[in-house]
């Protein structure tokens, strides 16, 4: 998975952190746990808060 794979790292976060409150979390919480992701595969410092909040919006998403 890349930076760019909201929905993927969606479904993948809703399975590794299913009690988190994935409204009201912080973008650094949720960049350690994407970068902690088996199968993700890009570099650290690639994100931003843009994709960042992708990410978090396909969560929110994802879980509704």
């Amino acid at each position: 998975m890349r930076w760019t794979d909201s929905r993927d790292i969606a479904i993948a976060l809703e399975e590794a952190h299913p009690e988190t409150d994935n409204v009201n979390l912080r973008f650094a919480d949720l960049h350690r746990w994407v970068c902690a992701l088996p199968g993700f595969d890009d570099d650290p410092a690639a994100s931003n808060e843009g994709l960042l909040e992708a990410i978090q919006m396909a969560w929110i998403d994802e879980r509704d």
